[in-house]
């Protein structure tokens, strides 16, 4: 540990130094080189965000408190990035002395990027926003989202209340869920039924592995497990891997409610493969689990995708 912390403080002073010798003999600045030379992805986006959070250049840390602060107005959307990006990019050419005529690629490049690290700022807010909404039973939409969930996942078995044990065969504790959101609010919630939503059979496959009477667990509250492990790789960074290499979209709710599907698929796939011996196993293969995506995460050139497999066990 002290042996890196020397190390982090030498390159801080000697950072200048190095990108000054690497101008002059490549003729290009940091930013080109990350945009010329990296992978298109996690791995090029993640190095122009670190050269620009350690940039010591006054304009450049105008250009980043400027973007933050659009995330903060929630003005960083798609149809206003013309307006928010254009004068961005142009500062940062004007400092980098870049001209732009000769490196168009470059700046489609890089424009990318902010794209991509400013939308992932605004989707943690988004995603915590939804974490503090608890559920609410006095609220008609919270209620509705609830029982779609039941008619998604049981449809041939009617609720015979709102409050019933019937909950607890989708794997909710007792006789009312909203309690079991208290950890991670609405965002849990949504979780679960973008999942049934969007992969209804697959859904239902993992129901099923979930009531089997050797292997089973509480399909719910797993699934909540599933959003706080989701939520707090967002939190700390390491989705940025998923984020960023996902080519067709930014980092987005919907993004983000994918990754979560993703987390939940390769669990049970997981569990089963374990062949637990009880319930009581699941603080051990829950570990096990993050640490395996937490590794693969490290990786810039992952992509993450649900290869569907619908087993018999």
């Amino acid at each position: 540990m002290i042996v890196f912390n020397i190390w982090s403080v030498l390159q801080w002073y000697l950072r200048p130094f190095i990108k000054w010798f690497l101008r002059k003999t490549t003729r290009l600045c940091e930013l080109q080189r990350i945009c010329y030379g990296d992978r298109v992805g996690s791995e090029r986006t993640r190095n122009v965000e670190k050269s620009l959070m350690m940039s010591r250049t006054r304009d450049v840390k105008e250009v980043v408190s400027y973007l933050d602060g659009t995330v903060l107005q929630r003005r960083f959307i798609r149809s206003h990035f013309r307006e928010i990006l254009d004068p961005s990019v142009a500062i940062i050419l004007r400092v980098k002395k870049i001209n732009p005529k000769l490196h168009v690629s470059f700046i489609v490049s890089f424009r990318r990027c902010l794209e991509q690290i400013w939308s992932y700022r605004s989707l943690i807010d988004e995603v915590e926003e939804l974490r503090r909404t608890q559920f609410d039973s006095n609220n008609d939409e919270h209620e509705q989202m609830l029982l779609n969930l039941w008619s998604l996942l049981v449809p041939d078995s009617p609720l015979e209340g709102r409050v019933s044990k019937q909950w607890q065969h989708i794997g909710f504790q007792g006789d009312d869920p909203k309690t079991d959101f208290r950890g991670m609010g609405l965002l849990g919630l949504e979780n679960l039924l973008f999942f049934a939503t969007n992969y209804l059979q697959v859904s239902r496959h993992v129901l099923s592995h979930s009531l089997h009477p050797t292997y089973g667990y509480t399909y719910a509250i797993v699934g909540i497990n599933i959003t706080s492990m989701a939520y707090y790789l967002l939190k700390d960074g390491s989705a940025k891997t998923y984020m960023f290499n996902a080519k067709q979209s930014l980092p987005s709710i919907n993004l983000f409610h994918k990754f979560y599907c993703y987390l939940f698929y390769e669990f049970d796939k997981m569990w089963i493969e374990s062949k637990p011996q009880n319930i009581m196993e699941f603080s051990m293969i829950f570990k096990k689990f993050e640490n395996a995506v937490r590794m693969e995460l490290a990786d810039p050139a992952s992509v993450f995708r649900i290869n569907i497999e619908v087993d018999n066990i």
